[in-house]
């Protein structure tokens, strides 16, 4: 029987074994072109019945999401693992391989794609792990990685949940911070230079963007920073807050272009704003400078197109210094203009930025461009600034023809330059003074002083006209008033029912120093930050103009922020100074303008015969109550000159012995190219001028007789 039983349960054991080793019977391969049924379908609802859904809606939602969350938190455990025990694969040359990028899609792709927030809090957890896993892939190879991270952070910083929010603060704040500790606590330069680029991208790609949502994100990610005990005694807070700051300059802007497409001062200010808000990113900074330029050319201002140019050109100089190509960088551009080496030094350098590829070839293009725009622009002068950075580039390569055409081109210029000299019908622009008053209308601008640039001979009447029509259609015709004079204008005189525009003419304002330095009228039109107007009034202040004894007026001088020509036509005003001057004091800077006026005629080529018979006519009349005349009756006679200071009195009659030699050297010059039918009136001009030069003397007590 025990034999039996053996055999019986060897032969069982058999019998299994060889039908385990069989194959299973075939089935027809499951399809996947149907996307299979799940628990909250259609027609899951129909085969269920309407009863069964409405009853079980709520908990086959909660089931399939339980679901796609366990999918997303058991591939969030395979990434972690993966990434743990694949690190020195995943980190080959610098994290900048095809595994890496794979992987950090994976990760990337579950904020691309909408999740339950229970996945997004694991996720953004795993994400932080990965920060800390791998900050030479983030911050020491290629910008590929951080500039995606950026980018999706950026995205959840304007999500509608506050959860979501806070998550993508505080891990933007660590990978912030994440990069200054890999610096060694020097800069946030790789992160700062790819929210940049991310904010300008996520502007253009996303639609509805709530500015309100991203700018609370903005100061969550601020309060993170100063409330780091460990990182107060750094400059990182500083950092963030600059960066920060940068972002919100560049989101401001964006909207407010949309608001002012038909004032082009304010556009081409919010164009300025962004392309600043840029300054460490190259590729960015030029795309608005280049907008600008345009901008310009479409409107006929072609002195600030090649400023814009010439900034660009600057700004791939500094770029190439960076990277050992161009020794001087930016500052080689010193001499074209004064506002260059501020703006375009402030390049941040990250090795990651493969996006940016100039080189030298490129920036003789640029500068070949520039000098195109500065011969359009008639400002010839500069263009041998321009060819000095160009030829030796040139001379280096021995490419002779592109000399060739260098110096044809400046041959050209200077051409130019001597026949407008002669001439004198080169004209380089008129300037303003803009004040804008109503806190209602102009919001910001309300009190803000500006200096427009106007194109050639702009006269006040015109430019008033423009403004006011401009914010007619802005504000409604009836809301807008012009302020016709240049007295200081006291706000809470005003009624805030309007909108107040004072325009007022100004001019550039030299030193002595300064003006026998810039002797023509290029150099009196370039790298120029002071304008000056004056507002008469009387010692008595009760009106404006009075009598020569009594007749003052208040000198003021403004400050620019930037210098002309600049790239934008109107720069506001950072600083004003105010002189009074006296009346003697009013004579004697009326007596030197008008010796000025008379050496320019006189010593000017070609000679304006008109010009030098007004300007000599109007000089030596000896009528009683206005002139040259009138001025030394009031402060020079004995009876009345002891009213006055001696060093004043004896400055009023050095200015009158110059202003006699040069008259009568305009005089001379008369007699000389009058023809001859005017020699009767050019002996009338000599008996004004005996009549005047007796006057002097008897007033004087000395003999000013030049004849």
């Amino acid at each position: 029987m025990g034999k039996k039983h053996i055999l019986k349960g060897r032969n069982q054991g058999a019998s299994a074994q060889a039908k385990a080793m069989t194959l299973p019977a075939r089935t027809a391969p499951p399809s996947f072109a149907q996307r299979c049924n799940s628990t909250y379908s259609e027609n899951a609802a129909m085969e269920n019945g309407a009863e069964a859904l409405d009853g079980d809606s709520f908990y086959r939602a909660l089931l399939e999401a339980n679901m796609a969350t366990e999918v997303g938190l058991i591939a969030l455990d395979v990434l972690g693992l993966y990434s743990g025990r694949f690190k020195d694969t995943l980190l080959f040359n610098d994290g900048d391989n095809p595994i890496m990028r794979r992987v950090f899609d994976i990760y990337l792709s579950f904020l691309e794609v909408g999740q339950s927030e229970n996945l997004l809090r694991h996720l953004f957890a795993s994400l932080r792990a990965f920060i800390n896993k791998f900050p030479v892939a983030l911050f020491q190879g290629s910008s590929f990685l951080c500039g995606k991270l950026c980018f999706e952070l950026l995205r959840c910083c304007n999500s509608k949940l506050s959860t979501v929010r806070n998550e993508a603060c505080a891990l933007l704040y660590l990978l912030m911070r994440s990069n200054f500790e890999f610096t060694g606590r020097k800069a946030l330069t790789r992160v700062h230079l790819q929210l940049i680029v991310s904010v300008s991208r996520l502007l253009g790609e996303v639609i509805g963007l709530n500015t309100a949502r991203f700018q609370e994100s903005l100061s969550i990610i601020n309060n993170y920073a100063s409330g780091d005990k460990a990182m107060q005694r750094s400059v990182f807070p500083n950092e963030v807050r600059d960066l920060t700051k940068k972002i919100r300059t560049v989101l401001m802007a964006t909207t407010q272009m949309r608001e002012h497409e038909n004032d082009p001062e304010m556009l081409v200010d919010l164009q300025h704003s962004l392309a600043n808000s840029y300054s460490a990113t190259p590729a960015l900074r030029k795309t608005w400078l280049e907008s600008m330029a345009a901008y310009h050319v479409k409107n006929g201002h072609f002195t600030e197109a090649a400023q814009c140019y010439i900034h660009v050109a600057a700004l791939e100089a500094e770029y190439l210094r960076h990277k050992g190509v161009f020794p001087e960088g930016c500052i080689a551009f010193r001499n074209t203009s004064a506002n260059v080496v501020e703006d375009e030094s402030n390049l941040k350098d990250d090795t990651g930025m493969h996006d940016f590829q100039y080189t030298e070839d490129t920036l003789v293009e640029r500068l070949e461009q520039c000098a195109d725009m500065l011969h359009k622009a008639e400002r010839y002068e500069i263009m041998s600034e321009i060819y000095k950075l160009v030829i030796p580039i040139y001379e280096r390569k021995r490419n002779y023809e592109a000399l060739s055409l260098c110096y044809k081109t400046l041959h050209t210029a200077y051409t130019k330059i001597i026949e407008v000299n002669k001439t004198g019908k080169r004209l380089l622009g008129t300037y303003y003074r803009v004040v804008f008053f109503g806190q209602d209308y102009f919001g910001e601008d309300s009190e803000k002083e500006y200096i427009y640039k106007e194109p050639k001979v702009t006269s006040l009447s015109e430019i008033s006209e423009r403004l006011h029509q401009m914010f007619c259609e802005k504000f409604g015709k009836d809301s807008v008033k012009m302020i016709k004079d240049s007295v200081q204008v006291n706000p809470s005189d005003l009624d805030p029912k309007y909108a107040y525009i004072q325009v007022t003419h100004v001019v550039p304002y030299f030193t002595e120093m300064e003006l026998m330095e810039r002797q023509t009228e290029f150099e009196r039109h370039n790298n120029i930050s002071e304008f000056m107007f004056e507002t008469p009034f009387t010692l008595d202040g009760t009106k404006a103009r009075g009598s020569v004894e009594e007749q003052c007026k208040r000198r003021t001088i403004l400050t620019t922020e930037y210098r002309f020509p600049y790239i934008k036509k109107r720069i506001m005003v950072k600083g004003r100074r105010t002189k009074d001057l006296h009346p003697i004091e009013v004579a004697i800077d009326e007596m030197q303008t008008r010796v000025a006026e008379l050496e320019d005629v006189v010593h000017g080529s070609p000679h304006d015969l008109k010009k030098l018979q007004l300007i000599l006519q109007g000089s030596i009349s000896v009528q009683v109550n206005a002139g040259p005349l009138a001025y030394a009756k009031t402060f020079l006679d004995e009876s009345k000159s002891g009213a006055y200071s001696e060093e004043d009195v004896a400055e009023l009659k050095e200015t009158f012995r110059k202003f006699l030699h040069v008259c009568q050297q305009a005089l001379d010059l008369n007699g000389k190219l009058i023809l001859p039918d005017q020699c009767e009136y050019h002996l009338a001009l000599k008996r004004n001028f005996v009549e005047l030069t007796n006057q002097l003397s008897d007033i004087m007590k000395e003999k000013v007789s030049y004849l």
